[in-house]
């Protein structure tokens, strides 16, 4: 067991390079074994998740090879099993990639029900919704989904509701059906357009990702292809807000900035100084920044995924701020560790009521999630004292060599075994 280790107080200066997207890796690996061929995947960033789901395909048949720490090669030409009920396929909810992937290639999978962040309900419905209209027959049984099809065919599907996980799965899933397959109401996000890219490299036939209709012609045959995964938008935001709390002057490089611009008007609407380049944002901050309201949204909207940073963030801001959150039914888990540090937030429902505090204060804390846990990151960095963080497996989910990054920004932060 390990927890982080802050002191807070240190202003933060420099640059930090931006990892490969979560979100963008987690669904392009299991993509990768609907080729018959072999795929090497680049700027894969150096995650639990990302290893996880390698390890998984390896026990699946496939074969994954780190070429270097961050590109991975996927061999997916000898026998496939069409199951993965393992434990660790339980623990990533990204896992339900692999059930687009075989049912796209074998016409077959079964997969455990996923695991991952515990903060609401998070149905797969609309996932096997997709699968039932593209021809396969669905069973949810001792915690394992099993879909099948004697053939999969095209279908025109409306998302009763924007999601990105059903958007990808079923994407996956119809590249390898027969005719033509309309998905409305889809959803946006960049991690969605780069598996659309990434299949299309490997020959799948998709237009409109990216948009609110994604048409997809089935094709037959997928074969190996090299990818280079975008830029995480979620890590960026983390260093952002980072940058924004602790004050100093940051510059995060290896970003596309179109990405981040909820995030970067937002910041500057609160008073921080913002500069773009071609691929770096600069983030500087001197002194309080103001209170904001906040709504998350699918993209291009504020990412639910920055919301509990950006609440650590308004905490220490003058005024009153609003969050609201619009895609999580029970993402505030984490405000009663904020308060443990002093926050004021109160929360009834889906809004939380933040009255920005003169300083936060160190203290014991834990992760409740992935993003909870860099949230409490953020917090550590403003407050008076020292934060210790447990939990940090969560953090490790998702943020590739956290406690460097931050130290050579002028962070004080460390690892320590419990």
């Amino acid at each position: 067991m390990e927890k982080l280790v802050i002191t807070g107080g240190r202003r933060l200066n420099g640059e930090v390079f931006i990892s490969g997207a979560k979100n963008a890796a987690v669904a392009i690996i299991p993509a990768a074994i609907m080729a018959d061929g072999v795929c090497v995947i680049d700027n894969l960033p150096g995650i639990e998740d990302v290893a996880s789901l390698s390890s998984t395909l390896n026990k699946m048949g496939a074969v994954c090879e780190y070429i270097d720490k961050h590109t991975l090669k996927v061999d997916s030409t000898g026998d496939i099993t069409n199951c993965a009920a393992f434990e660790e396929v339980k623990k990533i909810r990204a896992s339900y990639y692999l059930l687009g992937a075989l049912l796209g290639r074998y016409k077959k999978a079964e997969v455990a029900l996923p695991g991952g962040c515990n903060f609401g309900t998070r149905p797969i419905d609309l996932h096997l919704k997709g699968f039932r209209l593209l021809g396969a027959d669905v069973e949810v049984t001792n915690g394992i989904v099993k879909v099948k099809a004697e053939r999969l065919h095209g279908a025109q599907i409306y998302m009763d509701q924007v999601s990105v996980g059903a958007t990808i799965n079923i994407m996956l899933a119809a590249s390898m059906a027969e005719g033509t397959t309309i998905i409305e109401n889809c959803a946006k996000e960049p991690h969605v357009v780069d598996t659309a890219n990434f299949l299309n490299m490997m020959g799948a036939n998709i237009k409109g990702a990216g948009t609110d209709i994604i048409r997809i012609k089935g094709v037959e045959k997928l074969h190996g292809a090299e990818y280079t995964i975008i830029p995480d938008q979620i890590e960026a935001g983390t260093y952002m807000i980072a940058a924004a709390i602790a004050g100093g002057d940051v510059t995060v490089r290896n970003i596309i900035p179109k990405h981040m611009d909820s995030l970067t008007a937002k910041l500057a609407e609160m008073g921080a100084a913002i500069e773009k380049q071609d691929d770096s944002i600069r983030v500087m901050a001197n002194g309080r920044l103001h209170c904001a309201n906040i709504k998350t949204m699918s993209y291009p909207g504020f990412p639910t995924d920055l919301q509990p940073q950006m609440t650590a963030l308004l905490s220490v801001c003058d005024g009153i701020s609003v969050v609201t959150e619009n895609v999580w039914d029970n993402r505030y888990q984490y405000v009663a560790e904020l308060k443990q540090l002093g926050a004021k937030i109160t929360v009834e429902s889906r809004v939380a009521m933040i009255e920005g505090v003169q300083k936060l204060t160190g203290a014991r804390v834990a992760a409740t999630d992935l993003r909870a846990g860099a949230a409490m990151v953020i917090a550590g960095l403003s407050a008076e004292g020292t934060t210790e963080i447990d939990n940090i497996r969560y953090i490790d989910r998702g943020y590739e060599d956290i406690e460097n990054k931050l130290s050579a920004l002028g962070a004080d932060i460390k690892r320590v075994e419990i």
